[in-house]
């Protein structure tokens, strides 16, 4: 459930693409690049408010939380936390999309005595029978799946993301000491066509393996997938590098999921300072699993910027791709190439709020 921002869409976006021609594919090739002037809202996720995401005027937010029914998957395993699986679309058949994708515990019965009794396609204890994949092939299927009128779908490109997944390894040892969990991190870039549209969709996940230790668990983690027209090549990364380093939990909503969590586990969280520690652990993970990637990737990962909001002084992420960026107090951003550009003055505005949100002063002044 947990989704580290900005370092992680570095990863993903940094991938570049090769060979992407399409083969064959109709004349069609969806829209060019952003405009030059980019605003965007600050969304609340509707059904209950987990969390809030900057999404471009005139695109639209797509689902959110949800929780599986412990009775219809036959256990618990899957219900004790909230899945959150949503889309962000430039327009309804998502020509323009970032997905960040439901993570799911799943069970390879081969390293349990169930084995035969439990196979592909059933579920145990909760958990969709599926044998154990790598990062790249869990990346494939979910495109695939997410897809599947696509035709022609290729693999461009994968790398696996070792810094990454020694980062979530270390921090699951910490959770559950003794049980020799493994991860595996990759990122991937796949090219289909679709409704007459050649899309190279780039994609990020962890894999998280429990082993014999816990009977064959083994889960997906931050999978989280972008995709535009092959022909826009990479000048929609910006603004997906936006949006979802924009992604903010609503401290409230994620108090209470600690606590429905530790309730439907049957683990009672006895103090207020156990809710505080876990939210410091998240916190504290999140900024050693950002250090690992920048020092392992620093000569590939581009694009970022650290920014000031002029309204509440917290430093924030965003592209570097455009020089002038604008903020106002609910935290809808404007971005810009042009240099006389003011969004308080913009007639498709209906704000006045705007502040210029400078670079972070990298030295004292």
């Amino acid at each position: 459930m947990r989704i580290v921002k900005g370092a992680l869409l570095l990863v993903l976006l940094a991938l570049p693409i090769f060979g992407a021609f399409c083969e064959g594919a109709p004349a069609q090739s969806g829209p060019g690049g952003p405009p030059p002037t980019v605003g965007m809202r600050r969304v609340a996720e509707q059904r209950q408010n987990a969390f809030t995401i900057l999404v471009p005027h005139g695109w639209g937010l797509e689902g959110g939380t949800y929780h599986l029914d412990p009775n219809q998957m036959n256990g618990p395993a899957n219900s004790i936390d909230t899945k959150i699986d949503f889309a962000v679309k430039s327009d309804p058949g998502g020509t323009i999309m970032l997905h960040v994708y439901p993570e799911i515990y799943y069970c390879d019965t081969r390293n349990s005595n169930v084995g035969g009794i439990f196979t592909p396609g059933t579920k145990y204890n909760g958990m969709p029978v599926v044998p154990l994949m790598g990062a790249r092939d869990f990346l494939m299927q979910t495109v695939q799946s997410s897809h599947p009128q696509a035709t022609g779908m290729q693999l461009l490109d994968s790398r696996p993301l070792p810094a990454l997944a020694r980062g979530r390894t270390e921090f699951m040892s910490q959770l559950a000491d003794g049980v020799g969990i493994q991860c595996d991190a990759a990122s991937v870039a796949i090219q289909y066509v679709e409704g007459g549209v050649c899309y190279v969709e780039k994609g990020l996940t962890v894999i998280e393996n429990w082993g014999s230790a816990a009977a064959g668990m083994w889960a997906n983690r931050w999978t989280i997938t972008a995709r535009a027209p092959a022909a826009a090549g990479t000048s929609w990364d910006p603004v997906l590098g936006i949006i979802l380093s924009s992604f903010r939990f609503n401290s409230p909503w994620l108090v209470e999921e600690i606590k429905g969590q530790a309730y439907r586990s049957g683990v009672a969280l006895k103090t207020q300072a156990d809710i505080q520690r876990i939210e410091q652990e998240i916190v504290e993970h999140r900024s050693r699993t950002n250090a690992e990637i920048n020092n392992d990737m620093f000569l590939t990962i581009m694009g970022q910027e650290e920014y000031v909001n002029p309204h509440t002084g917290e430093i924030e992420v965003g592209t570097n791709a455009y020089p002038y960026r604008w903020e106002d107090a609910s935290g809808g951003v404007v971005y810009s190439t042009l240099p006389s550009y003011d969004p308080n003055f913009d007639p498709h505005s209906t704000r006045s709020d705007y502040r210029r949100s400078q670079v972070r002063p990298r030295f004292p002044r």
